[in-house]
């Protein structure tokens, strides 16, 4: 099935891109999200007329997430969680503890932008996480777990 982009989207193209994907991934995903269109005639004429106003849109959301990484970048959050003698974790730290560690900090961030591809954090110690605020924008956190005292 053939769909027009209305936004970048990572492995598959560029705003405003023609491009070919399985017909359930169109409708189940990115047409009910506003990320695609179906590629009829008067889908293209209505896409080339709205083209400035989208990447507009695009643009602004770049700069958005710019001024979020700049803000983020570098930043260290401390966790602390119960741990036996040996530093291992008495459960473990994953994406939503992060996320509340950095919004206690003062910073917005969706679990969405969080990437751990290595699972949780299972052991006492400091930590790089990715954070992903837009499709063409990532960057590492330091994430140090402690033992609870």
């Amino acid at each position: 099935m053939q769909v027009i982009l209305l936004e970048r989207i990572a492995n598959l193209g560029e705003l405003g891109q023609l491009v070919n994907v399985k017909p359930g991934y169109a409708r189940n995903y990115l047409v009910p999200q506003g990320k695609a269109t179906v590629a009829t005639e008067p889908n293209i004429e209505a896409f080339e007329a709205r083209r400035k106003d989208l990447e507009a849109a695009a643009a602004g959301k770049m700069g958005a997430a710019e001024l979020r990484r700049d803000a983020m970048e570098g930043q260290k959050v401390v966790i602390a969680e119960r741990a036996s003698e040996e530093g291992k974790l008495f459960g473990s730290v994953g994406v939503q503890e992060i996320v509340d560690a950095m919004t206690a900090a003062g910073f917005e961030l969706e679990k969405s932008e969080v990437r751990m591809p290595d699972g949780p954090i299972k052991e006492v110690g400091e930590l790089k996480v990715q954070l992903s605020v837009h499709s063409e924008i990532q960057f590492n956190i330091v994430v140090e777990v402690v033992a609870e005292a």
